[in-house]
This record gives C-alpha cells, sequence and structure tokens, in this order.
C-alpha cells in the first residue's frame, strides 16, 4: 500500500481478519460503508494443493460473513466480488474462443474450487436478498508489491540471486498475465459502469507459455535460459491453459494498455530496487508449497502422527537428529515474523533441531487472532520476531510513529498479555539500543549496562518504543526479553547484515559497540526457551568491536583491496534523521548461563569470517 494512500481523506487503513462478523459489522455501519470491492482471498494454487480447509476458510466462509453483514446493515449500493478465471477450469488447446461470462464452471483444483463457491454464495444473496453485487473474473495479475511465492516475482527474485528457475511439469503451460495497473482501471470501469447482477471477465488474448515468461526474465538479467531454467515435478494437477472472452468488458470502454515488455521492465525494476520488502521469502520460492499441515483439523491418532512429521506447513519431512529426544519432540513452537531476518533463521533452527513449529498468521494487535493461532497450533512455547525496525533503517519510524508503536507496543503487549492467560513462555526478540555511552559507562571502559539499568537513550522513536515496551513487559513473568544489538550473521548478502551495511556505505563511525552474532546465539535462545528462562538478558556476546575492527577483518579475510574512510558523529548526524544509540552491554548474565559463549571479536572469525574466508589464510 503507497503512503499517498494513508494520506488521502477517503482512505483508511483497518487490518483485520474478514471471517470475524463482528469487525465486519462494526467496520460497515461506524464507517457507513456503501461499497464493497471484495479482493481478500487466499490465491497461490499450489499452497491450495496442501492447506485446502485454509482456502475454505478465506474464500467461502469470508464471503459469506461479508455477504450477511450487507444483508443485515441494507446500505451496500455496490458489490463487486473479486473471482478468478480459474473457475472455468482448463480450455482446449486449440480453442480460438475464450470462455465467456456464462461458460459452466468447472473448477479442478481447490483454490479454483473455493471461488467458485463464493461466487455461488454471491449469486444466491443477489438474488434472494436484492443485494446489489457484480462478480469478476480476471486473467493473471503482475507488477510491483507481489507476494513471490506468484510466478513472476519468484522468477525475479531467483535471477537476482543467481539461482535455477524451477518450472512445474514441462513448461508448456499457458497463461495470460495483465500488469497490476490495467487492472485497477478495468475495477475502475466496472465499478462505476458495470451493471448489476452481471460478471465481467478481465483478459488479455496476449497469451506466453511459462517457460516463455522464465526466459523473458533471463533476458532481463543477461541469463543463459538453458543453464538457469529448471524443470522439477509437476503439481497434482495443472491446468493447460485458461482463455477468457473480453469483449463484455470492452464494451464498458476498457482495454488493456500496458505492453508485456514494458510491464515486465517495471516490475523488475522494483524488485531490484526492494530486494528486502519482502524479509525473508526462501519458503515462497521454492518450487513446490511449503504449505500442508491443516490448522484445525484434528482426524484420528495415526494422521496427527504423521502431521507431527511435518513442520511449518512445509511439505518436506522434519528428519530425525542425535538431538531428537523426548523433550525435543514434546516441543511446538508458535513463531511470529515469519518475513523478517530473525524469525526466518529460527525456523530453520527448529528444522535443523526437528523440533515442530508453525508461524503465527494473526495480527499481534488483534487479540482474537492470537488466541486463534494458539488455539490452533497448540504450542508449548512463543517466539516473538515480529517488530518495526524501518525499511531501510530507523529513521522510517520517525515519519509512521502509529504504524511503528502499533507493533512494537500494541502488539507485543497484546501478545504478551494473551500467552499469560493460556500460561505460554513468550521468547520476545528486543533491542539494547535504548542505551548510550555516559558518565557511569563511559566508552572504552569495559563497563557495560546491565540488565537491571533504566534506558538512557531517547535519540530515535524506535528505541523510545522499544524502551517503553520493555519497561511494561517487567509486569509480565511469562516473558524471557532479549536485548539483540547490531545483528550479524554468516549471510554477507543479507541487505540487514550489519556487517554488509557498514562494507556498503562510503563513511563509517568508528566506535566500539557490542554486537549480536546470530548464528551463535539464535540456537542458545532456542536452549532458553527450553530451559524456561524469563526476565531481561543482555543478548549480545561479550565485549565490544568497533567498526573499523570489523572492517579490518573484512579487508583481512574477504577483500584486500577494500578501503573504506571515517567521519565523526558530528557529520554523521548531518546524513541521518534519528541518532543511533551506541554502549557496551554487560553479558555477564548470558555469560554465567553460557559459558561456552564466544566473545564478540571470537566469534565473528568463527561464525562469520572464517566460513567466508576469499583470502587464503598465510
Amino acid at each position: 500500500m503507497s503512503q499517498t494512500a494513508f494520506s488521502s481523506p477517503n482512505f483508511k487503513f483497518v487490518k483485520g481478519d474478514i471471517a470475524s462478523a463482528d469487525l465486519v459489522n462494526f467496520l460497515l455501519v461506524t464507517e457507513n460503508i456503501d461499497t464493497i470491492m471484495h479482493f481478500a482471498a487466499q490465491t497461490h494454487v499450489d499452497n491450495s494443493f496442501g492447506n485446502s480447509f485454509e482456502f475454505t476458510k478465506n474464500n467461502i466462509y469470508g464471503t459469506h460473513v461479508l455477504l450477511e453483514a450487507c444483508k443485515v446493515t441494507g446500505q451496500i449500493r455496490r458489490f463487486i466480488h473479486v473471482s478468478t478465471d480459474e473457475v472455468y477450469g482448463e480450455t482446449d488447446e486449440d480453442a480460438v474462443v475464450g470462455n465467456h461470462e456464462a461458460s459452466q464452471l468447472l473448477p479442478t483444483n481447490p483454490y479454483s474450487a473455493t471461488k467458485a463457491g463464493a461466487e455461488m454464495l454471491v449469486m444466491a444473496y443477489g438474488r434472494s436478498y436484492g443485494l446489489p453485487v457484480i462478480t469478476t473474473r480476471g486473467n493473471n495479475v503482475y507488477g510491483p508489491n507481489q507476494f513471490p511465492e506468484k510466478l513472476i516475482p519468484k522468477f525475479i527474485l531467483l535471477a537476482m540471486r543467481g539461482k535455477p528457475l524451477p518450472i512445474h511439469g514441462d513448461g508448456s503451460n499457458v497463461r495470460s498475465y495483465l500488469y497490476c495497473e490495467d487492472v485497477a482501471e478495468a475495477f475502475e470501469v466496472i465499478l462505476h459502469r458495470g451493471e448489476v447482477g452481471h460478471v465481467y471477465n478481465i483478459g488479455t488474448k496476449r497469451e506466453r507459455t511459462v517457460t516463455d515468461v522464465a526466459k523473458d526474465v533471463c533476458r532481463l538479467f543477461n541469463l543463459e535460459a538453458d543453464k538457469v531454467i529448471q524443470l522439477v515435478d509437476n503439481r497434482p494437477f495443472n491446468d493447460q491453459r485458461y482463455f477468457l472472452d473480453d469483449e463484455k468488458l470492452k464494451s464498458l470502454g476498457w482495454s488493456e494498455r500496458t505492453r508485456w515488455e514494458e510491464g515486465l521492465r517495471k516490475t523488475m525494476e522494483w524488485y531490484v530496487a526492494n530486494s528486502d520488502y519482502w524479509g525473508d521469502v526462501s519458503g515462497a520460492l521454492l518450487p513446490h508449497p511449503r504449505t500442508l499441515m491443516m490448522p484445525g483439523y484434528e482426524g484420528s491418532e495415526e494422521i496427527k502422527g504423521m502431521l507431527n512429521l511435518f513442520t511449518n506447513n512445509q511439505t518436506k519431512m522434519v528428519a530425525p537428529t542425535s538431538e531428537s529426544s523426548s523433550q525435543t519432540r514434546l516441543l511446538k513452537f508458535l513463531i511470529y515474523g515469519r518475513t523478517g531476518w530473525i524469525g526466518g533463521l529460527l525456523g530453520k533452527i527448529c528444522e535443523k533441531q526437528g523440533i515442530p513449529y508453525e508461524y503465527g498468521k494473526g495480527r499481534l494487535e488483534e487479540r482474537f487472532s492470537i488466541v486463534l493461532d494458539i488455539q490452533t497450533v497448540k504450542p508449548t512455547h512463543v517466539f516473538n520476531a515480529a517488530g518495526v525496525t524501518g525499511r531501510p533503517n530507523v529513521d522510517w519510524c520517525e515519519s509512521h510513529k502509529p504504524d511503528t508503536i502499533r507493533t512494537n507496543v500494541v502488539g507485543t503487549l497484546t501478545l504478551a498479555d494473551v500467552c499469560r492467560e493460556h500460561g505460554l513462555l513468550v521468547m520476545n526478540y528486543a533491542t539494547g539500543c535504548i542505551f548510550e555511552y555516559d558518565a557511569n559507562h563511559p566508552e572504552g571502559s569495559g563497563i557495560g549496562f546491565k540488565e537491571e539499568d533504566k534506558p538512557n537513550f531517547t535519540g530515535s522513536f524506535y528505541s523510545k518504543t522499544k524502551a517503553m515496551v520493555e519497561e511494561l513487559l517487567k509486569e509480565y513473568e511469562n516473558v524471557c526479553t532479549l536485548r539483540v544489538r547490531m545483528p550479524i550473521s554468516s549471510d554477507l548478502n543479507n541487505p540487514r547484515n550489519f556487517i554488509t551495511k557498514i562494507s556498503r556505505y562510503d563513511k563509517v563511525v568508528n566506535i566500539p559497540n557490542s554486537m549480536t552474532v546470530l548464528d551463535e546465539l539464535l540456537p542458545i535462545s532456542v536452549e532458553m526457551a527450553k530451559r524456561n528462562l524469563r526476565g531481561i538478558w543482555n543478548f549480545t556476546n561479550p565485549g565490544v568491536v568497533s567498526h573499523n575492527e570489523i572492517l579490518e577483518m573484512y579487508k583481512k579475510y574477504m577483500d584486500p583491496s577494500y578501503k573504506w574512510t571515517n567521519f565523526t558523529l558530528e557529520e554523521q548526524a548531518k546524513v541521518i534523521v534519528a541518532p543511533r544509540s551506541n554502549n557496551e552491554m554487560d553479558a555477564t548474565k548470558l555469560k554465567r548461563e553460557f559459558p561456552e559463549l564466544l566473545s564478540i571479536k571470537d566469534s565473528l572469525i568463527k561464525y562469520v569470517f572464517e566460513p567466508n574466508r576469499k583470502v587464503p589464510a598465510t
């Protein structure tokens, strides 16, 4: 959603679940809603083969809730229901005329079946209760901001990373693609000129195979298609072709305007400029869906046992490991922050240790959705790695204060409170960027801030919210607060990695700081959960390291020709919006619990630089 939309006087964004009848009714009445454009749906076909109940819940039940609310309030003048071309089923390969709006619906997969079912409800409410409904059925949409589970952004992100482009089956399946701006214009035309009770196809007659799409992406990145394209197993059923007759919509005055080459280029440019927009999307980039388990489904004990072999709704089984003990088998983690850096790494640690886990689907500021997650997942521990840190840095928070409060304060406190009611321990990844060197903790003294010290840094709004919520969380005995600082990992391509950041800066401030090597400390946080540890912990490696010392290591291990320059804190202040926190954290408490914990410099060498070494050792 663009910032322009959020600042528009006739726009208000409310995070919510369309399956919540109370919320939907409340919004229709209090906001005097008279028009609904119903886009909300589970849409990815691959996922529907493994998690079809979620598709029924969102696509059919969610639509039913909306329709019933419209019937009860009696104030809706137009209800636009957004469906899909897939409800028609597969089109014959030699067909020259596409499916028209009166064609029979013959869905072939769980996703399209739920969309067809939703259409039947929409039609029934139109006929039975006189709701002013219009249905649209569209071809594939592509463009900026699209989640990478979809074909085009998936191919673009994989190409950017130099990874193979996986194609299901033989790649001959044909699809039609419309650029998002053209589709938005189609909905505007239908909203204002469409006839109530009618169906409108939104389509294009320009078709291309999946292989053609992959080759076009390869051309954008100057890649050799023959070496990059990889054929993988087909999904359970893969329609060969969808072909629409779009004449009815064209008669209202709409036409496709964006050429494929132009739309693909604009899409590529957006993902290149916003490569970390979605965070860790490694699961979405897999050739096949990661979704398998069905929330809310109980089944027999035998089925439960089989399902427990799968983690995080993924298609691959958890391989038995030497760490699989009776304790591990009794654990199950609920993790918030699926698209974030730490959240993604936690999932990988759970896989390695054979710990069942699932990512939370609910929004932290919505109490009912957290309760639903807990009731569905039945976790033994909850990990909160969700939070707003800003894109690309904390300066973002200065101009997005309500968003920052909503997630960092309201969301975190709501999660802690719900988990307390359910007797669950919350492992909360916080920050140590709430302190700065002062007279009692001078730079270079070796005197670090302890867990009981009061925050003294208020330079950034991000830090203010973190300090505020940490103080309030002291009232919750079920929370373990882990103060992370300047996180570093062995993935030196990750733009969030502190080393990656400073190695790309023209100038850096040379000042010692406490830091967190995630490769060493995140597994420790899992062990802390197993030990049922609580309270506040400085979650950093012992000691400090300066920016120059890190860059000297980078030069020694990675690039002997690397150069950089320093500038002062005063000079830095001129190019940033919010001041940055610099401090030393006392890690004595953590070291006492985990004596094997390495100092920051030793940890950097062992976990980061040695595994990535490009300069031969002398």
